[in-house]
């Protein structure tokens, strides 16, 4: 009995702190994924406010973005394929300006608002998403949507507004939209056993929906009966509207809904701005085909096709132009354009450089397409024997820079917000050999390739700098303030403008008298140094070079923004000195603005058999 009897009162004295400890189980499994998700509420939370308070404590004027890139988000998407889209894209990025079309790139600001510097080689500083400020409130949500586009995804948003095309389809586009209400409103009623009827007509309304959707994505594709189906769907969803569901299972749904959606379209937002990046900065097809037959033709010729002309390319007494580029067709347009004009083409002397790879190509092309009198000498910058001055590796070439810089500020007489997105050309780092390589000349005029001339230059050899060295528009809307936190240097007036390239008449004498190309190394290696090398180190130390040292050239000669503008006055076209093609649409490119390409086209040859091989002038 002693046995027995204490075997009861220790299943008494158990019994109790089981339950409550199988009760503290279950209360613990539902505590730590309740203090997990918390967590992750909290952290998304800091972290948010972490990136604002980040940006007001970066430069009160300044934001940087890589333009040929996406911003490098520190948000991650929530679907995995627009986070690889995003990957993608950044490493797309190093290789596009001149653009993003290919190999350089450009842009502008104001008044200490954000400026936004665009490149197509990722940005070391500060590539925060742009924070919407106080002053944002007077922009209508559509206008703001644009703003927005263009500064994370560049001159794509201008291509796709310009080329947006009107719905069609509407009969989808309703069938579109019930399924996505139906899908809504479809838990909510399949839960409620009264309504069973109602549910699987909902259901077999909702299959037979993605059935023909699956099927058709244009009118044309649907089912005769596809009218029936929509009258079925209206009628299913008015009877679900009219019972008594819980409206907050229908609000989740549809918030659900609506997160799906937006993912989604921001993934195609994505995967199109990747696909217009790729477009710009890959060479096209018929392009390609031209250097490849110019190069296999130079190595079958068998003819002399060196030309003696080495006593006009070091005349110091003639119009020396220097253009650097890949492109030959660009560069040609460049040359042919300037001589057209030239009242003294025998004067004309043009010195090309260009790399390895379009070399042989440019040379045989050169040689047998002639320019009126002018002389043109092709350069491939990589047999000149220049070097690195810090890492002793060889130069190669690279083009000019563009920057796309967007700049907010409020406007004094209607008190709106407008956020205003512009391009500057500046020189790369092959510009500042231009001394060393040329060491007989004292004055050269430096052309981008993306420009049409269309009066006579020689007016420029006359103008008197005043002991400027720098010859170029400047563009005041941009000033050193805006830029301070990424120059890292003492004694700059931060008043001064920047400044552009694409027509730019450069003193030599001076320039070699003030040592600028060692100065502008120099800043470059100081401003890389804990940053690393960056297309906003090109742009900040190109500005400080010649700080003080510009010469202000009239507006009137240069019309900028062909390669982004949809809105330029056709008659402001014709009468313009020079027109600069900066921006990514490029005028060799199928996705070149149509209004301005046959002010670049007409200076093509028409008759020449390789153009007409490679299916140039179609």
């Amino acid at each position: 009995m002693k046995g027995g009897g204490g075997g009861l009162p220790a299943k008494r004295r158990w019994k109790g702190p089981l339950v409550v400890a199988v009760l503290g189980l279950v209360f613990l499994s539902m505590l730590v994924p309740l203090i997990f998700l918390l967590g992750q509420h909290n952290n998304a939370f800091h972290s948010t406010i972490g990136h604002g308070a980040q940006q007001r404590n970066a430069a009160p004027s300044v934001r940087v973005y890589d333009q040929h890139v996406v911003t490098d988000e520190r948000n991650h998407s929530k679907v995995d394929q627009s986070a690889h889209m995003d990957d993608v894209i950044r490493r797309l990025a190093p290789t596009i300006p001149k653009d993003f079309g290919n190999s350089s790139v450009k842009k502008t600001d104001i008044n200490g608002s954000p400026v936004q510097v665009d490149t197509h080689k990722p940005v070391k500083k500060n590539t925060e998403t742009l924070v919407r400020d106080n002053t944002s409130k007077n922009i209508t949500d559509a206008d703001e949507n644009e703003m927005i586009c263009e500064l994370k995804f560049g001159s794509y948003c201008l291509w796709r507004k310009e080329h947006r095309e009107k719905m069609q389809d509407s009969v989808v586009k309703r069938m579109k939209d019930l399924l996505f209400v139906a899908r809504a409103y479809y838990p909510s009623v399949a839960k409620l056993p009264a309504l069973d009827k109602l549910s699987q007509e909902m259901r077999q309304n909702i299959q037979d929906f993605e059935r023909v959707l699956s099927e058709a994505t244009t009118d044309k594709d649907l089912p005769p009966q596809s009218e029936k189906k929509l009258t079925k769907m209206d009628a299913a969803i008015a009877k679900a509207k009219s019972c008594h569901v819980d409206c907050n299972n229908v609000d989740k749904k549809f918030r659900q809904l609506v997160d799906l959606t937006e993912d989604e379209a921001n993934f195609h937002m994505k995967q199109s701005a990747f696909l217009y990046k790729l477009a710009v900065q890959t060479m096209p097809k018929s392009l390609h085909c031209l250097s490849m037959r110019l190069t296999v033709e130079y190595f079958k010729s068998s003819l002399d096709i060196e030309q003696n002309l080495d006593e006009k390319f070091v005349n110091p007494n003639l119009y020396h132009y220097i253009i650097f580029s890949k492109n030959i067709l660009a560069s040609s347009a460049v040359i042919n354009s300037t001589v057209v004009h030239a009242r003294e083409s025998e004067k004309q002397v043009f010195h090309l450089l260009t790399d390895t790879e379009n070399y042989f190509a440019m040379k045989l092309w050169f040689l047998r397409n002639t320019y009126g009198d002018a002389a043109v000498q092709v350069l491939n910058i990589e047999d000149l024997k220049l070097y690195n001055h810090h890492k002793g590796a060889p130069l190669h070439l690279s083009l000019p820079e563009e920057f796309r810089v967007s700049f907010r500020r409020v406007d004094k007489l209607t008190s709106t917000t407008q956020i205003k997105t512009e391009y500057l050309s500046m020189f790369s780092h092959s510009h500042y050999l231009i001394p060393k390589i040329f060491q007989n000349l004292e004055k050269v005029v430096v052309l981008d390739d993306d420009i049409i001339v269309q009066r006579d230059l020689s007016a420029l050899w006359n103008l008197d700098m005043g002991g400027k060295v720098n010859g170029a528009v400047q563009f005041c809307a941009l000033k050193l303030f805006h830029l301070k936190n990424y120059m890292s240097s003492s004694g700059i007036d931060y008043n001064s403008c920047a400044w552009t390239s694409g027509v730019n008449l450069i003193d030599l004498s001076r320039w070699r008298t003030r040592n600028l190309t060692e100065k502008y190394q120099r800043l470059v290696q100081e401003m890389s140094r804990d940053e690393g090398l960056s297309e906003t180190t090109t742009l900040s130390a190109s500005l400080l070079t010649f700080q003080g040292l510009v010469y202000d050239l009239e507006e009137s000669w240069i019309l900028s923004g062909l390669g982004h503008n949809y809105g330029i006055d056709l008659e402001a076209l014709k009468t313009a000195a020079v027109l600069h093609f900066d921006g990514s649409m490029k005028p060799w490119l199928d996705l070149g603005i149509p209004m301005y390409k046959s002010f670049w086209k007409k200076f093509l040859n028409q008759q020449n058999q390789f153009l007409n091989d490679c299916n140039i002038n179609q």
